[in-house]
């Protein structure tokens, strides 16, 4: 990229990131969705919410621009619809939700209307490299592993979306490390698209650090881990870098342990899984005595960490890549003994 180039795509994530905080701040003040605490609340006062809509307004303009004035940066045309309205879809409904407090089987179906909405306009992981197997081709079985991965992290990015700053400073840390990661791997429009989620949650992330003064709500937790979970099928397959599917795993490791964790740690208990509930890892954390911040930087350091690995595991063969997540597996088993036993100690489980 030329000195000329750097300073363009530069220039304008700086204006989108302008656009995320002007809007998040208007919302603050205009848009009055409030939260109300709740007996399964982490905060304690009223509180706006649905500052995700900032996110999803940057998103917008920013794909806008790509359409009209970067013809050569574009994926086939199908494929970018296919992304820009289901991710729009989930935005809206998120939004209506927020406002009207659906039952959560409802945000469900919509969830997977939108994975078909993808998978109809072509959008599927057709293979993964296994270890002692290598390149394996998926055929029929890639159209339910895509679906089940694209409801599977939209909703557990939303499910760890209970904190302040908590998925606002992941979302920030993943788009900036899948931003890089793609660029020097080849990458047009994966590249761009994540520094425009980038600068979008950047700009909610100043008034949703801890103490928070917005949340970001439905709309921007389930959108966000549905767009970063429909770019990942993007970049192994349809961008020009051609990276590797399980770069946002990884990136987004601490996350799908946590919700996959809890998701059948609750099944096995025989509770009723889609209740509301303050028994993920992170809420416990957070209960047995630890603040906010302190809950919220230790997962941006985690996430931090698996970013690095990231950059170090598209280096290695294909066949190798999954070993580099048996690190970061042994040291979330650690941390949710410590955690668990943290919590049996105060009384909280």
């Amino acid at each position: 990229m030329t000195p000329t180039a750097f300073f363009l795509h530069l220039s304008f994530a700086f204006g989108l990131f302008l656009v995320s905080l002007l809007t998040t701040r208007y919302i603050l003040r205009h848009f009055k969705v409030i939260d109300i605490p709740g007996a399964r609340s982490s905060h304690s006062v009223p509180t706006p919410k649905s500052g995700g809509v900032s996110i999803v307004v940057t998103f917008l303009l920013g794909v806008i621009l790509i359409f009209c004035f970067a013809d050569a940066t574009m994926i086939p045309r199908r494929h970018f619809l296919g992304f820009v309205f289901s991710a729009l879809l989930i935005a809206g409904i998120s939004l209506y939700d927020d406002v009207k407090n659906k039952p959560f089987l409802i945000k469900l179906a919509a969830q997977c209307l939108a994975a078909f909405l993808v998978l109809a306009f072509g959008l599927v992981i057709d293979e993964v490299a296994l270890p002692w197997v290598g390149n394996v081709p998926l055929g029929f079985w890639g159209y339910p592993l895509s679906f089940l991965w694209i409801v599977g992290l939209t909703n557990a990015f939303n499910f760890m979306d209970g904190l302040d700053g908590l998925m606002g400073g992941v979302g920030v840390i993943v788009s900036a490390f899948f931003c890089a990661i793609t660029f020097f791997q080849g990458s047009t429009f994966v590249y761009i698209t994540s520094y425009t989620l980038l600068a979008g949650t950047a700009g909610f992330l100043l008034y949703n650090f801890p103490p928070a003064r917005i949340f970001m709500g439905d709309v921007g937790s389930a959108f966000l881990g549905f767009a970063f979970a429909v770019l990942a099928i993007i970049a192994a397959r349809y961008d020009h870098s051609h990276t590797s599917f399980f770069v946002m795993p990884l990136l987004m490791f601490n996350i799908i342990y946590d919700t996959t964790f809890t998701f059948f740690r609750r099944l096995i208990r025989g509770e009723r899984v889609f209740d509301a509930h303050r028994s993920h890892l992170y809420q416990l954390f957070q209960q047995s005595g630890f603040s906010h911040r302190a809950v919220t930087l230790f997962h941006y350091g985690v996430c931090l960490m698996q970013g690095g690995a990231a950059f170090w595991m598209v280096q290695i063969p294909g066949d190798r890549r999954l070993f580099v997540f048996l690190p970061f597996l042994l040291f979330q088993a650690a941390y949710t003994l410590v955690i668990l036993r943290m919590a049996k100690t105060r009384g909280i489980v």
